[in-house]
């Protein structure tokens, strides 16, 4: 059995190689040729072509064929079509762009998605409503119309935000960066606790992989990824931060003015949670995080502080501009808490209201 990955140097990419090797697949990578990574064996053959283009892409499978291809880079609606020539099964990988609110969150009523957000929720319908999420939408749509027409068998997983080893900008070196330049505190948006669906880059491989093993199961079909077990953003700090013996002070600030936070937050400007619902994965396909999340993200920072992230000027820039807006911040919420904390209030102690006598036909102590 032939197998072929599209893209394969990023963070997922090794692990679902290695995973096909695993299941008796010979295995070739298509990329550009840009980069290439030492986790995927040399035995590997390695195809050099551009997969966000028809041309470049149809001029790099000439004459091949594959049993199975899983696409995890370019343009997968180009992917889609270029490739049903040359297998009967195609696994492909995008995002959640694709899902109305999950970037402008004030598109739905109430606003923000539903949590979880399931599979089949509410796609975004035109290109002016958002452009990105439009083009996410009509990529899941092509991959499942060449699956209709007959031309292969496919399966569409959304992936979330991925960490772990390889991330070209990961999302936990800001918050290691303020660790390691002696900071002990961080603003994050309504006290941190957003949730936004992250997965390991192992355990997003896996699911690939389970697609690959059960095309009767998931043919045809489309499936939200993530890790079971999600942290909020102020769970996701306090575990980078113990992971490094250090602690910081979560200093909160409304979601609207949380600018130093935008680089945890994907440059979302609002708190609300962008949590998918993983229910139909688990269930069709038996998925279940294989290495915890504490384990995971434990080992992601270890990872970053033996091979810490190539910083630009522009990265190191912004930082020091985030530094000097987080102080100004501070000053300005401690004195907000303050100024509360003494406001005059009264914090009566929680009561259930269902009546627990302590005698048959008698009522109990409060009278109920």
């Amino acid at each position: 059995m032939h197998a072929l990955v599209i893209g394969g140097t990023g963070p997922t990419g090794p692990f679902i190689v290695k995973g096909l090797l695993a299941r008796g697949y010979r295995v070739s990578v298509l990329n550009r040729g840009t980069r290439d990574t030492p986790e995927i064996p040399e035995t590997v053959e390695r195809i050099k072509g551009d997969p966000h283009f028809k041309e470049t892409l149809a001029q790099a499978l000439d004459g091949r064929a594959f049993d199975v291809v899983v696409a995890t880079y370019g343009r997968i609606r180009h992917v889609a079509e270029v490739v049903a020539p040359h297998t009967d099964r195609l696994v492909t990988v995008g995002g959640s762009p694709g899902m109305k609110g999950s970037r402008h969150p004030e598109h739905l009523f109430p606003t923000g998605t539903q949590t979880p957000m399931p599979d089949d929720a509410p796609r975004v319908e035109r290109p002016e409503e958002f452009h990105f999420g439009y083009l996410a939408r009509i990529t899941e749509d092509a991959v499942l119309a060449r699956h209709a027409a007959g031309d292969y068998v496919a399966t569409h997983l959304r992936y979330p935000i991925i960490y772990g080893p390889r991330q070209l900008r990961p999302s936990e070196w800001p918050v290691m960066r303020r660790i390691l330049d002696g900071r002990d505190f961080i603003v994050l948006p309504d006290s941190g606790l957003t949730l936004i669906t992250r997965g390991y880059s192992e355990n997003m491989a896996d699911a690939v992989l389970r697609a690959v093993d059960r095309p009767e199961a998931a043919g045809g079909q489309i499936y939200n990824c993530g890790d079971v077990h999600q942290l909020t953003l102020a769970q996701w700090v306090e575990v980078i931060a113990e992971t490094m013996g250090a602690r910081l002070e979560v200093l909160s600030v409304p979601g609207p003015l949380a600018y130093p936070a935008r680089d945890l937050m994907i440059a979302r400007r609002t708190s609300h949670h962008q949590l998918m619902d993983m229910h139909k994965i688990r269930v069709e396909l038996g998925y279940e995080d294989k290495v915890p999340v504490l384990d995971a993200l434990a080992a992601t920072i270890r990872h970053y502080q033996a091979t810490p992230p190539v910083e630009t000027e522009e990265m190191q820039a912004n930082l020091a501009a985030h530094y000097a807006t987080e102080d100004a911040m501070a000053t300005i919420v401690r004195r907000a808490v303050d100024a509360l904390s003494a406001v005059g209030h009264i914090d009566p102690d929680y009561r259930h209201p269902y009546a627990h006598p302590k005698t048959p036909g008698e009522r109990d102590h409060q009278g109920r």
